[in-house]
């Protein structure tokens, strides 16, 4: 895949990068496949320009009023004249006023769809790119600050549509207009002053406003630390609790907010000098132009209309000048915010479909590991040249030490990780070949740590396909045997389950997981200890639902607990990522090798896990169950077996 130019994101936007992230946002504003909305982008600039040529014009009204009202001869006019023709000038002046207000508004109301739906296309591509990149990237991402960026980034996109389009442009055109005003109706010197004060205060905005960036981009980086520490922190609130680190997590997370104040105290410090500076400079020319036209009035070469003409059009410059500040920040503080937001849109997906790839055929569902190699890292192997073939219909377990590589070969099968060496098949079909979405729904799987939506137990299950009636949903509940514990609920499959469904136990959790599965009806099924967090009861009877629901489809089953799986077609017995034994569980145990010594491990482990719930229940605590006593206090001994 042909790699494209990507924007990087430094203590401030270049201009090339500015330039970059500017032509990346124009297809929103002008795309190519919506002619409606060029056609509003065209009336907003139309309804845009006749509000600033009334704007423009407006101030002459109100110099003609003046000057209706202290004529240079009044015995040339009566009274009632000059009241009758200054008080239609000044209903003039008010009816341009109003209808620049109104052609604005109008811009606005007009312009309104074009940004939100860019908004919305934007927000949309980004969340859709999310879910294609891949898990290494997630693995690796901070979910509070990635949340962050993107938050930041479609405002970001939001406020530089609108002000780039009708601020900064309308403010360079209003100043052109008003400076050939005051050099036709006035001299050049007027022109000269407006012309440097507006050079100065541009020169002066733009300086500090970049350092001023530096700043915010300071506060920014504090401020994602900060939330990126809050919500891991609320996502671990059990953990925090079990630890009683509340004062250590406020400490850290007030550590971070510690540098967002410092941050943002230079930026209030530095937006005091900046307002500050602009006005010296803005001041000080419109006083120098009111001193020219004083003189002149003085002189009688101008009116007292002209005085008040060239102080309308100062204060006119003043206004958009003193927004060219804001805007020219809030653009510059956008660019950023976008330069890093671009950055995760211009992160290239690990994997990716074939431009060739098809849909995924299952006919029985062989699937075959062929002299697989995998690392995560390249000095650290997982999988070494693995064999395994998983034969339609069959039931194979995986079995190893931690670490060994078990659940890798469910995240290469679902292809979130493409391998180094060799190939995975199904049914014939290298995975690398067929599309992701029908690979995908191909493969159902119960994983050991089931994290649920923060929405109802209903929406939970009903997940695993869409559509579902709330006849599948219920039959699934049932076959995953948690329908009678929703139905004693006062909301039933109404009940919401809170954040990564900690409102539910694990047990309760696996349950809806398995009820998800189950609907799925996949032809492919993995169990990635399915039944980890069940208790003895509830896993045999949901170990009779998943036998029940393997049959017919091929199942690998990855698990920890022996006792789980020795009723499997097959075992295989991985480590160090090879396949060192395989066979039925009678025949392994026969060879006693490494599956029957993980075995006898884990009878003993059973056994004195027995002995000592019973003596817990009765006998001598203080003799049998290793409670002893130390120093007047007790501490616990673990069991030696013998």
């Amino acid at each position: 895949m042909a790699r494209r130019t990507r924007i990087t994101s430094t203590k401030s936007v270049g201009r090339k990068q500015a330039l970059l992230v500017i032509r990346k946002v124009l297809p929103y504003l002008w795309p190519d496949d919506r002619s409606g909305t060029k056609t509003r982008v065209v009336i907003a600039l139309f309804m845009l320009a006749i509000s600033r040529l009334i704007s423009v014009a407006t101030p002459f009204y109100y110099k003609a009023a003046v000057d209706a009202l202290a004529p240079e001869n009044p015995a040339s006019s009566t009274v009632f004249m000059l009241t009758a023709g200054a008080v239609g000038l000044t209903i003039a002046y008010g009816v341009a006023r109003l209808l620049t207000v109104g052609f604005t508004q109008l811009r606005d109301a007009i312009f309104a769809k074009v940004g939100q739906r860019a908004l919305r296309r934007l927000a949309l591509e980004t969340f859709q790119h999310m879910h294609a990149l891949s898990l290494r990237y997630h693995i690796t991402r901070k979910t509070g600050g990635l949340s962050r960026i993107i938050e930041r980034g479609v405002k970001g996109v939001e406020f530089l549509l609108r002000f780039l389009l009708f601020s900064i442009g309308p403010l360079i055109l209003e100043l052109l207009l008003i400076c050939g005003i005051l050099f036709y109706i006035f001299d050049v010197w007027y022109l000269a002053v407006v012309v440097v004060t507006i050079g100065l205060y541009i020169w002066f905005t733009f300086r500090v406003t970049e350092w001023r960036v530096k700043i915010r981009k300071q506060m920014n980086d504090q401020d994602t630390d900060a939330n990126q520490k809050a919500v891991d922190s609320l996502l671990n609130f059990e953990t925090v609790k079990y630890f009683a680190a509340e004062e250590r997590e406020a400490m850290r997370y007030d550590e971070s907010m510690r540098g967002y104040e410092a941050a943002a105290l230079k930026t209030n410090y530095s937006l005091a000098f900046l307002n500050f500076g602009q006005s010296v400079l803005i001041t000080a020319g419109l006083v120098l132009v009111m001193i020219l036209a004083a003189v002149g009035v003085q002189r009688g070469e101008l009116t007292v209309g002209d005085f008040v003409l060239v102080n309308a059009y100062m204060i006119q410059i003043t206004m958009p000048l003193n927004f060219l500040g804001t805007v020219y920040r809030e653009i510059r503080q956008a660019l950023i915010d976008m330069g890093d937001m671009f950055d995760l849109l211009e992160q290239p997906p690990e994997v990716v479909d074939k431009p060739d790839a098809k849909d995924l055929r299952i006919k029985g569902g062989e699937i075959v590991f062929d002299d697989v190699s995998f690392a995560y890292n390249v000095d650290r192997g997982i999988l070494k040249k693995m064999e395994l073939t998983v034969k339609p219909g069959q039931t194979v377990a995986v079995v190893g030490p931690s670490g060994s590589g078990k659940s890798t070969i469910a995240r290469l099968l679902f292809r979130f990780y493409d391998v180094n060496g060799g190939a995975i098949r199904i049914d014939g079909q290298d995975v690398r070949d067929v599309t992701q979405k029908s690979l995908h729904q191909a493969i159902g799987i119960v994983p050991q740590d089931t994290v649920l939506f923060n929405d109802t137990i209903g929406y939970n299950i009903a997940y695993g396909r869409a559509n579902a009636s709330e006849a599948d949903i219920v039959e699934a509940a049932k076959a995953a045997k948690i329908h009678d514990f929703v139905m004693r609920l006062p909301e039933g499959y109404q009940t919401t389950v809170g954040e990564r469904g900690l409102k539910l136990s694990g047990g309760e959790k696996q349950r809806v997981g398995i009820a998800r599965t189950l609907l799925k009806n996949p032809p492919i099924l993995i169990l990635d200890e399915a039944t980890s967090a069940l208790d003895t009861e509830t896993e045999r009877d949901i170990q009779e639902s998943l036998a029940q629901m393997g049959e017919g489809r091929s199942v690998i089953t990855i698990a920890h607990r022996l006792s789980t799986v020795v009723d499997a077609d097959m075992i295989v017995v991985l480590e160090d990522g090879q396949v060192v034994e395989k066979g039925t569980h009678e025949e392994l145990l026969q060879s006693d090798g490494r599956y029957a010594q993980m075995w006898r491990r884990q009878q003993s482990e059973q056994d004195n896990s027995d002995r000592s719930r019973e003596t817990l229940v009765g006998g001598d605590q203080q003799e049998d169950t290793g409670l002893v006593p130390a120093d007047g206090k007790y501490r616990w001994t673990i069991p030696s077996g013998d």
